[in-house]
């Protein structure tokens, strides 16, 4: 239920998933003990805010080692534009998904983010022309009655 609305109040909560709102508190506040609830987030709208363009990108770097993966990372990770970045195998290094204004705001970005790096071998950039599904939840096992 916090998957889909983190806004619930604990008393909603409670009354959804249908126990006392003390037992609704003690297992979000175990659940984020433990990790599984990592954090609470309001998702936005791109286009409301003038960051309608989304690019998934590969990256190949020329070389691999460990130091030389996490130089990149640590150089594309502040980057308010990276919204998420991956290492992946086999194929590129890396894989990000980037979120711009447009196409001005990706080129000025892919100098800052790729051309100042000296490692980075190859890039290559895919442009979403839409967004079919956007659904950030992890499917849970079904719980048996």
């Amino acid at each position: 239920m916090l998957q889909a609305d983190c806004s619930l109040t604990n008393q909603e909560l409670a009354e959804r998933a249908a126990v006392s709102p003390a037992t609704a508190l003690r297992r979000v506040k175990a659940l984020t003990e433990a990790g599984v609830i990592e954090r609470r987030v309001a998702l936005l709208s791109p286009d409301h805010l003038g960051a309608g363009l989304s690019a998934l990108v590969e990256v190949t770097l020329d070389r691999q080692g460990a130091d030389w993966l996490d130089a990149f990372e640590a150089h594309a990770l502040p980057f308010p534009e990276v919204q998420q970045c991956w290492r992946v195998s086999p194929g590129p290094d890396f894989m990000l998904v980037l979120q711009v204004a447009d196409m001005a705001a990706y080129a000025e970005l892919a100098q800052r983010l790729f051309t100042s790096q000296a490692n980075v071998r190859n890039v290559k950039a895919f442009f979403a022309v839409k967004r079919a599904k956007f659904h950030p939840q992890i499917a849970l096992p079904a719980v048996s009655a």
